[in-house]
């Protein structure tokens, strides 16, 4: 029986990559189908691929597509962030889909992050807290991008799906806790009140006080940017007055913990002398001192609906609505109390 002579060696990218004069990684996007290649060079190394027989690893076994989204922030230096992200890989993993996370802003000098996602031919957008202009909707649109939106900073038209939490009810839930306490002097830390979540917050805080007949104070509400150091500057201005509100609602956690670090720097005991209660229930939440009382927002939920939603419409199927809120929930810590009496807030 005569001896089979050694194997051939298989053909490499680093054998074409020489062959066609040019870099390994170009070679690879000819392989991976990436569309970054100059005509005439693909072409060159599409014959040289040919020539050589090469054999990617994905070639010998059999080819199966895996379905992927792309999840995009404005930041990701925020607890909300965070949690938003672990509600939606939880559902993309049960539905066998990969996530892939981005930033609201491209680090490629000529291409925009919509160009970005366009360019990546993903099943489609998962869009959190971000403006999204009328061009660039159209965009999508154009190349048929499927979009979903969490929690928008606006709502171009109807045509955009957005995913959000009852944010005026749980607003209006939060005051009334506040309320049935005994508080009457109630002040708001509203971060971005243009936005329309944080617009439908500070709409149910005014509602909560008008059903209980006391009217609004101007004076008693701040708005700026979602941050820590926002808010707990503007605390030390509300805190400061000679009639300064026995309760304060947060707009989110973060600014709730600007609001904690006023009182401290300022002698205020929480929640002897201060009620605090915020909306969101991040990690942060649990973990301040005392912990807080809060408007538990259902980050899982809106992460698994924004997931399912996303890919009926890649499927070229269309939701119920366009509008989907998930409810909240009030959970009671111990940031929140009774107020005390004038003897006691010595």
């Amino acid at each position: 029986m005569a001896e089979k002579g050694p194997r051939p060696r298989r053909a490499t990218l680093t054998t074409v990559a020489q062959a066609a004069g040019v870099s390994l990684p170009t070679v690879s996007k000819v392989v991976n189908g990436r569309g970054d290649v100059a005509p005439a060079t693909r072409a060159r190394i599409e014959e040289l691929l040919a020539q050589h027989e090469y054999v990617g690893t994905s070639q010998t076994r059999p080819h199966v597509r895996l379905r992927c989204l792309n999840l995009i922030f404005d930041t990701y230096l925020n607890p909300y962030s965070m949690e938003i992200t672990r509600g939606v890989i939880e559902a993309a993993a049960e539905l066998d889909v990969d996530v892939v996370l981005g930033l609201s802003k491209s680090p490629i000098p000529g291409e925009t992050w919509a160009d970005r996602v366009v360019r990546s031919k993903r099943e489609g957008l998962i869009l959190v807290t971000t403006e999204l202009s009328a061009a660039q909707r159209d965009h999508f649109a154009a190349a048929h991008v499927p979009l979903v939106l969490i929690d928008p900073i606006n709502v171009p038209d109807d045509d955009v799906v957005s995913i959000g939490a009852t944010n005026w009810s749980g607003a209006l839930t939060a005051v009334n806790h506040l309320l049935q306490l005994g508080h009457t002097r109630i002040g708001a830390i509203v971060g971005n009140p243009n936005a329309v979540f944080g617009g439908a917050r500070l709409h149910g805080y005014r509602a909560a006080l008008s059903n209980a007949g006391l009217a609004y104070d101007p004076d008693l509400v701040r708005t700026g940017p979602v941050t820590f150091d926002a808010a707990r500057a503007d605390s030390l201005v509300m805190l400061q007055r000679p009639d300064r509100p026995t309760a304060v609602f947060a707009t989110s956690d973060v600014e709730a913990l600007g609001v904690l670090e006023a009182a401290r720097e300022l002698g205020i005991r929480v929640p002897d002398q201060l009620s605090v209660i915020s909306f969101d229930d991040t990690v942060l939440a649990r973990m301040s001192a005392p912990p807080l009382t809060v408007i538990s927002q259902p980050f899982a939920e809106m992460g698994q609906v924004a997931t399912q939603t996303l890919l009926q419409l890649a499927a070229g199927q269309r939701p119920a609505s366009h509008r989907i809120e998930l409810a909240t929930k009030l959970v009671v810590r111990e940031s929140t109390a009774a107020p005390s009496t004038p003897t006691e807030q010595v």
